[in-house]
């Protein structure tokens, strides 16, 4: 069964993955400022939860699933810890080397290092820990995102990127179309970049970060 406090938790964790305060969060999904206020959580000494059509729309903005935000609210039970299982996670840097990822942007070969992580649906899924500041504010060095090459990319996710040089990256898509690939950078410092999709290895879908 779901608490209360369960579910504002999630809405903060999602915020927080996305680069958001929640009422940055509302904001950006056409929502009041206000809505997910703390001091709103609860009035006159009663529980208030969030809408259906609130969790909806900020789920849509942040291209978050259901099983995305079960997955942020899911307590660390003796059930998940049974179900857990072990994922590959590198460092960014080494991200970039050969032998780590096969053309389709599914980890393969040894070096990598694991994590046990729970209720993954993907079976190729693995982690990548951030290094440096070029991601900055969204993701701080020691970060570790969760990266699913089967989950569909749409516009406005974040997302890890390869080219076909190597060069790995975290970004933000901002369009995709027959002739070109552009990518927001996190950090204001670095500017947009832009490929054809003949440029790029792959493409896969962030799909949580620590914060």
């Amino acid at each position: 069964m779901l608490s209360h406090k369960q579910i504002w938790e999630g809405i903060d964790a999602l915020a927080a993955a996305h680069g958001f305060s929640p009422s940055g969060l509302a904001r950006r999904a056409g929502l009041d400022p206000t809505i997910f206020n703390r001091s709103k959580r609860s009035q006159d000494g009663k529980q208030r939860w969030p809408s259906t059509e609130s969790l909806s729309r900020v789920l849509a903005v942040t291209g978050a699933s259901i099983a995305d935000f079960a997955l942020l609210i899911s307590p660390v039970t003796d059930i998940a810890a049974r179900n857990s299982r072990p994922i590959p996670v590198i460092g960014f840097a080494q991200a970039g080397t050969q032998g780590f990822f096969d053309d389709g942007g599914f980890p393969v070969g040894g070096g990598w290092d694991t994590v046990n992580f729970p209720g993954l649906g993907d079976e190729n899924a693995y982690a990548l820990e951030i290094s440096g500041d070029s991601m900055l504010p969204v993701y701080r060095d020691g970060d570790i995102v969760v990266v699913s090459p089967h989950a569909d990319v749409r516009r406005g996710d974040r997302v890890i990127a390869k080219t076909l040089n190597g060069e790995v990256m975290a970004k933000q898509l901002l369009r995709k179309t027959a002739s070109r690939v552009e990518l927001a950078s996190f950090n204001p410092e670095f500017p947009l970049r832009t490929f054809s999709p003949g440029d790029l290895g792959w493409i896969a879908r962030i799909i949580w970060a620590s914060q």
